[in-house]
């Protein structure tokens, strides 16, 4: 009995195992015993956090509660896509149609007429999703240009006179809590050229999926796709143009074609220049695990003045002072104190 635990029995090899160990039994007999029993065919649950800090919930509540307080202003919702091998590849999914429809046997690389890099952004306040679809390289830059793009061509539109803007993102990726690339280029794409103020917030390691785009967006798109060869850009572009739910959801789609190199380093230099307002109780704070820790705010502590590598003045400066940051209404003023939201940037 002890080899039966590692093998898959069928319910006809039940019944002939029962048959022959003396017990006459047919394999839809077993069929009915086993349901009648609670048993069923059923697949692995991957429900094993294999990352957990103690700050997981208080973040999900920092961040409810940050979403609230912006509840006037634009809050975006921003994550990649996984990529797409472009040509006769096969799909994952079934549609209805009279004959299958022939794709290559082999999903090689050197096959693909490129990889496509959907980056979305999803306007929660307004319920409308946007893709850019590029075919370089996943970099912070490429998903801050993406992000000025919905800016330039819909936010400001939808938004006039709007001077901040709330941003959730996982903690990994392109527009993760590590990289400086992504923290430099929302500095000189976004915020200095449309003086927005812009605060990001990161949700815990590991659980990208309560991100709102991966349900309210992410999933219409591989809805809309599946089964379906994505044999050209054009034809990418197309589905996610298409993509809507019965509570109205639309998805503008753009193409990038620029070209992204991987690598770009920011040295301490560029950092010290920039505006950037780390939470307070993140610079002084160290009992935060996770992404929340792995801000430039725990980066050693600046010069003295006097010294060979002096930091410049205000490089933490207060967020209501007039001289580095945009007047917001109060109510975004309040939202600076939020402890579980990760870093500002204004103009």
């Amino acid at each position: 009995m002890g080899g039966l635990r590692w093998m898959r029995r069928s319910v006809a090899k039940l019944a002939a195992q029962l048959t022959a160990d003396g017990f006459p039994i047919s394999p839809s007999t077993v069929r009915r015993w086993l349901k009648g029993n609670g048993f069923s065919l059923r697949v692995n649950r991957k429900c094993l956090a294999t990352t957990q800090h103690p700050d997981r919930d208080p973040q999900f509540q920092r961040i409810a509660a940050l979403r609230a307080e912006y509840a006037g202003c634009p809050v975006i919702s921003v994550d990649t896509k996984k990529k797409e091998l472009v040509g006769l590849f096969h799909n994952a999914g079934a549609n209805w149609q009279q004959d299958a429809t022939a794709v290559l046997d082999h999903d090689f690389r050197s096959l693909a007429d490129g990889l496509a890099v959907p980056y979305g952004i999803y306007d929660l306040h307004a319920n409308r999703g946007t893709v850019c679809v590029g075919d370089s390289a996943d970099t912070p830059l490429f998903a801050v240009d993406c992000i000025e793009l919905w800016w330039r061509l819909e936010g400001r539109y939808r938004y006039p006179g709007a001077t901040t803007l709330l941003i959730l993102a996982d903690s990994g990726g392109s527009n993760g809590c590590r990289p400086r690339a992504w923290k430099h280029a929302l500095q000189h794409i976004l915020c200095n050229p449309h003086g927005l103020r812009v605060r990001v917030a990161h949700y815990p390691s590991g659980c990208s999926k309560w991100n709102p785009i991966e349900h309210r967006l992410f999933s219409f798109l591989s809805g809309n796709w599946r089964g379906k060869p994505l044999d050209s850009f054009e034809t990418v572009l197309n589905y996610i143009r298409t993509t809507t739910t019965l509570v109205g959801l639309k998805v503008p789609a753009h193409r990038i074609t620029r070209q992204y190199a991987k690598g770009i380093r920011i040295s301490d230099a560029q950092m010290d220049a920039m505006n950037l307002h780390p939470d307070p109780a993140r610079r002084v704070g160290t009992t935060r695990s996770g992404p929340m820790r792995r801000t430039v705010a725990h980066r050693r502590p600046p010069p003295q003045p006097g010294s060979p590598r002096a930091s410049p003045p205000n490089r933490y400066p207060p967020p209501d002072d007039p001289r580095t940051c945009v007047r917001l209404p109060a109510t975004v003023q309040e939202s600076t104190s939020i402890k579980e939201s990760y870093f500002a940037l204004s103009p």
